[in-house]
């Protein structure tokens, strides 16, 4: 496994990203997760990313409890977990980047994870009550106090990670970054290089759909986030189904797993760039880590841009009530 350097040593060059743990795409089984990050071990996938919010939780839970069964496995990890999304009594989320917050939130996150720091520690949604200054200088606060080894923004535009940094270094940056979304290419991987981040790709398999394992979008949970994605509804998706066929064509040429070759693709994009993706299995994790290590030729660079060009997706990243919080740009 190829390793990707980072402000505090080195990560794997594919990561690994919880959320699938938390039934976001459906049913998920706690014996199956605690095999996937054993398997992602035994690949030299250790960099790991949760939230608190993934399942109400349970994505830290399941992780807290593959680490302590073990305790020679922390050490294996870089670990990062994230704060600000919060739910009012009736369900509707807020942000909050209140010091009292990020505080209760972090003591909870350590309690789940079973652990006593993380190694990187998230902005996931920015509150626009409270300046990203003023958040940041809290978070500094929790690095000088060894809870937290260095600070993270998630879906923030350029001009907010540079009035960041400006307080404190900002050692990774989140934004979905695939062959189907690449809005960090406007302007966000080069604000990483100067801030001297990494760019923290999530969804690198456009949420599955660069997996080629989707047929019908009808035979999705019942629960499945991509219900309300505007990419997988009607129209939307037919056009997004048909014009995956050339890609998949290109991977069966080529004799590599689709979900391999669309990580690969990503990892390739800058050397500061490193992809999270995410999954319920040990065996498609497998698929995933094997990007790291597949170089792609110029030639077949330019096949994939003509197969998938720049704004081929059809539809939004997200629904309406998705985008609150998220920064544009």
């Amino acid at each position: 496994m190829r390793r990707r350097v980072w402000r505090y040593g080195t990560v794997s060059a594919v990561g690994f990203g919880a959320m699938s743990f938390g039934g976001f795409y459906g049913p998920t089984n706690e014996a199956e997760s605690l095999r996937t990050l054993a398997r992602a071990l035994d690949l030299g996938v250790d960099f790991w990313d949760t939230a608190n919010v993934y399942g109400d939780g349970l994505c830290e839970r399941v992780i807290g409890k593959f680490l302590a069964e073990d305790p020679g496995r922390r050490k294996k990890v870089t670990l990062a977990t994230k704060f600000a999304i919060r739910r009012r009594d009736d369900g509707a989320r807020f942000f909050d980047n209140s010091s009292a917050h990020i505080r209760e939130a972090l003591e909870g996150s350590m309690r789940r994870l079973k652990v006593d720091h993380v190694d990187l520690y998230y902005v996931h949604r920015i509150d626009k009550a409270i300046p990203i200054e003023d958040t940041v200088g809290e978070l500094g606060r929790l690095v000088k106090a060894g809870l937290i080894g260095a600070i993270g923004l998630s879906e923030v535009a350029p001009d907010t990670l540079r009035r960041a940094a400006a307080v404190h270094p900002i050692a990774a940056v989140q934004s979905e970054y695939s062959l189907w979304t690449r809005n960090p290419e406007l302007g966000l991987i080069q604000a990483c290089v100067e801030a001297g981040a990494i760019l923290v790709a999530f969804s690198p398999l456009g949420r599955g759909y660069l997996s080629g394992l989707l047929q019908d979008v009808e035979t999705f949970a019942d629960q499945d986030f991509r219900h309300a994605n505007p990419r997988f509804q009607g129209v939307n998706w037919r056009r997004n189904r048909d014009r995956l066929l050339g890609y998949l064509k290109l991977a069966a040429a080529w004799g590599v797993k689709p979900a391999t070759l669309a990580i690969a693709w990503t990892v390739g994009r800058a050397p500061h760039v490193v992809p999270i993706p995410g999954t319920r299995t040990a065996g498609h994790l497998e698929e995933c880590a094997a990007a790291a290590d597949l170089d792609l030729t110029g030639a077949q660079l330019a096949e994939l841009e003509q197969a998938l060009p720049v704004g081929f997706a059809a539809g939004e990243r997200y629904s309406d009530p998705q985008w609150v919080g998220i920064q544009k740009y």
